[in-house]
């Protein structure tokens, strides 16, 4: 009779541990696709490289030529003076800078000229863009089982207490 006890101890364990480790998973796999519905391809947030092309397509770089005689020109965000063959940027608004000075400046949610303030990018996609950063901090929140070993076996053992030292 003992022997069918501990037989029937270790299967009700088993059935324990698959059954929390499913529910675990599909709520981990309901989150995911809840976080998903109801929202149209506009609402998602771009990432920085879809980010970055809008901007390369809207104000495509060249190099910088120098106009013999002609006043020598600047980047007003490095304040460096522009050299021939210089990577640079034209914004709409006539303006010229280094492409990586004013990536970077556009990058950190301004997709205004740092001159004039006039916009690079319509605000829409400015909106979609700074988005990236409210979504992700809540996306690692909302997972709360990673899915490592440790946390499962940690996660177990104060569901059912002690009983699970007999398997490991």
């Amino acid at each position: 009779m003992g022997a069918l006890s501990r037989f029937i101890a270790h299967v009700y364990t088993l059935l324990l541990i698959f059954f929390t480790v499913l529910v675990l998973e599909l709520i981990i796999l309901f989150r995911s696709v809840a976080g998903t519905i109801g929202y149209s391809a506009e609402d998602h947030p771009i990432t920085t490289a879809q980010y970055l092309k809008l901007i390369e397509d809207k104000n495509p770089c060249g190099r910088y030529k120098v106009v013999v005689g002609g006043e020598s020109k600047e980047c007003s965000v490095c304040l460096s003076v522009l050299e021939d063959g210089d990577e640079i940027r034209r914004l709409k608004c006539r303006h010229v800078f280094h492409k990586g000075c004013v990536d970077k400046w556009l990058e950190q949610d301004r997709a205004t000229c740092p001159i004039c303030r006039r916009l690079v990018l319509p605000e829409a996609v400015v909106v979609r863009y700074s988005q990236r950063r409210q979504v992700e901090p809540h996306r690692r929140r909302r997972e709360f089982y990673g899915g490592s070993d440790e946390e499962l076996i940690l996660l177990l053992t104060s569901l059912h207490g002690n009983y699970m030292r007999r398997f490991m």
